[in-house]
């Protein structure tokens, strides 16, 4: 049975939110609610109870393409069984098939692109005059999005993201992602401290700042040393907080970067690095540097600018022509340079892509095997390190408090990422204990990935 909504007249439009992918699709859909506190429609505590459903999706690659196209078909039987009055797909599908996307999946009601994520308020209106069929998508995505103070936050904890700039100029053979978000735009810095000392006043412990590649921040401007600058500003804004870098490239970590990391108190001692691979063909084949001996030079670099640093990475496995040996020397790699964290992707082809045409493929069931002997060798890291960390004190920044009281609360240290890494678990937590309040802890043990400590 359909269950029709009836709403009165004049009465806007509730909007719920789906936000798919990265860290930066979640930005754009915090931007996209703000725009319910100027009025232009209201914002519902969830899907299930809206009159019209935003799906903001992912197309980096197939699996995400495939989660996005699963969630679109949910949204849209909400509408068809009477739940929901409209359903409007926006962000990464959208700007990647702005042509044929609703052509394919008809059952969408409206499409927005990148550019047009601010006009979210004007596409809901127009759904709810009766338009339907609504395709809102530049040809290129240019905009450089400023969030407004005070936006809706959909992290759940203590911790924010800040977008520091959009798109990305590098060339990498495998990567859909500058054909879809565009070329590299710096937001200004002015902006950036702004935001995140609105997000400070309001209770924010951690600003993760991030981008496609957050080390290239303000090149586009011809200033190489922005991003430097920008860590000690926000060094300077007083009380206890931390700054946290997600996704650099390894070959802009200048000197400058290096020593405002380790000389700012704020900033987390903790980069996220992709490298991809580390035998020289292989990385050649993906239009990157390097080999095996330098990549290994520069994190021995990095650990001695910045003492006590973590380091994450993510490599690509199944590339193709990459072979039984290649693949050797980034396991060997692996095991040596002892990341702190690693993250692991099979290749997958991408339309429009370089690499996308490249001979010598390999076989999707070995990609897989690759990458699970990969995490395997990363596992005996990881837990070496762990280890290595027990009966050692550190300040962790709760996430969740005791629950029940008396009973484990969930923390993490500026070692650890939020929703990439793992967690820290303590035990004979204080029952006063809140989220975003720092405690200095005792690791005592491990679980999984996870630490598990109690109160120093």
């Amino acid at each position: 049975m359909k269950i029709h909504k009836t709403i009165p007249a004049g009465r806007k439009w509730s909007a719920g939110f789906v936000s798919l992918g990265c860290a930066k699709n979640l930005v754009d859909s915090e931007i996209m609610a703000s725009l319910a506190m100027a009025g232009e429609f209201r914002l519902a505590p969830d899907p299930e109870h809206a009159d019209v459903v935003i799906v903001n999706t992912c197309a980096f690659i197939r699996d995400a393409r495939r989660e996005s196209v699963e969630a679109i078909l949910e949204a849209c039987e909400l509408r068809r069984a009477g739940r929901c009055r409209a359903v409007v797909v926006a962000g990464c599908l959208p700007q990647r098939y702005r042509d044929s996307l609703m052509r394919d999946m008809p059952e969408i009601d409206a499409i927005i692109g990148l550019d047009q994520l601010p006009g979210l308020g004007r596409v809901i209106a127009r759904l709810q005059a009766g338009e339907r069929g609504i395709r809102e998508v530049s040809p290129e995505a240019r905009a450089v999005i400023e969030p407004p103070q005070g936006r809706p936050l959909f992290t759940g904890a203590p911790f924010a993201y800040v977008k520091i700039a959009e798109g990305c100029d590098h060339c990498c053979a495998f990567c859909a992602i500058p054909s879809i978000r565009g070329r590299y735009r710096s937001r200004t810095e002015d902006s950036i401290v702004r935001e995140s000392a609105d997000l400070l006043s309001r209770g924010i412990r951690e600003l993760n700042l991030i981008a496609q590649d957050v080390s290239y921040y303000g090149r586009d401007l011809g200033r190489r040393d922005a991003l430097a600058r920008l860590l000690r500003r926000l060094g300077r804004l007083g009380g206890r907080f931390w700054v946290r870098l997600l996704y650099a490239h390894p070959d802009h970590l200048t000197p400058a970067l290096l020593d405002a990391i380790a000389e700012t108190d704020a900033v987390c001692k903790y980069l996220d690095v992709p490298l991809q691979h580390a035998h020289a063909r292989a990385l050649r084949r993906m239009a990157r540097g390097g080999d095996a001996g330098s990549l290994r030079g520069q994190a021995r670099l990095w650990r001695r600018r910045i003492p006590g640093l973590a380091l994450r990475t993510t490599f690509l496995v199944g590339f193709p022509g990459e072979t039984e040996a290649q693949f050797r020397t980034l396991l060997d790699f692996v095991r040596d340079a002892r990341f702190d964290h690693v993250g692991v992707f099979a290749y997958s082809p991408e339309e429009n892509t370089p690499a996308a045409g490249l001979p010598d493929r390999v076989p999707g069931r070995v990609a897989a095997a690759r990458r699970a002997r990969l995490l395997s060798a990363q596992r005996a890291v990881i837990d070496a390190i762990a280890r290595a960390r027990r009966n050692t004190e550190i300040d962790a920044l709760v996430e969740t408090p005791p629950y029940p009281p008396g009973g484990h609360a969930r923390a993490r240290s500026g070692r650890e990422a939020p929703e990439v890494d793992g967690c820290i678990r303590i035990r004979q937590a204080p029952a006063n204990l809140k989220a975003g309040d720092f405690i200095r802890v005792r690791i005592i043990g491990q679980a999984g990935c996870d630490l598990t400590a109690v109160p120093a």
